[in-house]
């Protein structure tokens, strides 16, 4: 069986984690939740079988580099990486309902690479620029930190679906918050799906109907039921606490790995930044994480306001992963995420 049929696989298996977590929380079901901690364990094991299998692979093809050098390649990783990082969280906390909002957006991953016309699973030989000593350091550490915000997003979602509770006074937030949903998914479907800002728009309309449905019914629900849903999840300063530990972690490991790829830069092109548009965005998604950790350490920012910020900067992830890559530049063929 070859790497690329071992990872579609093992899209399925972080979807039934994802699905489990999910079951266990709504039902509140503690079978399923161990049920799907394993499911999660045997599909990180799968990832990783896939990965280190495609690296043997591209030596048997005459080819011998790492895994890590094209779109397919990056978002395997990235689902890796995210589902790893959440294994050790589960076990640090001993809270599963997280799994229900981190383990999705690996399978969502995994199956981006495998779905999405234009992503080839082949080994294909290095670029001249990609062949340097500096990609693996590069990439690694870029996607931890990558995987890391992504899983502060996930309990960013957390924190304010717990203190949503009390949002029925802020009335003016129900006309604000569908508006946002809409342009964000209007933007995210042009710069991951489509190429038509009308098939987009069609595209962003039935999701934020169904959103705003549930949305709809959850708000409206008895006060013993909305509780019940919600009372599983961490305490909102536990929540609050991981999510800032999340952004520190994913922080520094992004500013290493923008380090890196300034050296691979200065070797394969002769200077250390020439603020190439996935330059350019990397260097902005940095200080909007270097914003969220001053207003925290500095200003002791906590709560909603952080969490907000918290998601915006997972935003900036998104863009400096995707969707520079329709822009002219040096590092529009990788998709690497600088």
């Amino acid at each position: 069986m070859s790497s690329s049929n071992i990872l579609s696989i093992i899209t399925f298996v972080y979807g039934l984690a994802g699905v489990l977590y999910i079951f266990a929380w709504i039902f509140k079901k503690p079978g399923c939740g161990k049920l799907a901690t394993w499911v999660a364990m045997i599909g990180v094991i799968g990832n990783t079988a896939g990965i280190l299998l495609r690296w043997v692979e591209s030596y048997r093809l005459g080819i011998g580099h790492a895994p890590f050098s094209n779109l397919y390649e990056s978002l395997v990783f990235f689902a890796w990486t995210i589902a790893l990082i959440y294994l050790f969280i589960e076990r640090r906390f001993g809270n599963r309902i997280i799994g229900a909002f981190t383990t999705p957006i690996a399978c969502l991953a995994m199956a981006y690479a495998s779905l999405k016309p234009g992503i080839t699973s082949d080994i294909q030989p290095l670029l001249p620029a990609l062949k340097s000593n500096w990609l693996i350091a590069h990439v690694i550490t870029c996607f931890i930190g990558y995987a890391a915000f992504a899983i502060a997003f996930g309990i960013s979602a957390m924190y304010l679906m717990k203190q949503a509770q009390d949002d029925e006074k802020v009335i003016w937030l129900d006309f604000v918050r569908p508006i946002t949903l809409f342009v964000f998914i209007t933007l995210f479907s042009r710069i991951l799906l489509v190429g038509n800002w009308a098939l987009s728009a069609m595209t962003a309309l039935p999701i934020c109907l169904v959103f705003y449905a549930g949305v709809f019914i959850v708000r409206r629900m008895p006060a013993n039921i909305k509780n019940s849903l919600l009372e599983m999840f961490p305490e909102p300063r536990v929540l609050d606490e991981l999510g800032y530990q999340m952004v520190l972690f994913g922080f520094l490991f992004l500013s290493v790995g923008i380090i890196t790829g300034a050296v691979w830069a200065n070797s394969a092109w002769g200077r250390y930044w020439g603020w190439d548009p996935k330059e350019t965005w990397s260097l902005i998604t940095w200080f909007v994480y270097a914003t969220v950790l001053h207003a925290r350490m500095m200003r002791d920012w906590r709560g909603q306001r952080l969490a907000y910020l918290s998601m915006v900067g997972f935003a900036a992830v998104l863009f400096t992963y995707f969707g520079v890559n329709l822009l002219p530049g040096l590092h529009s063929y990788g998709a690497l995420g600088q």
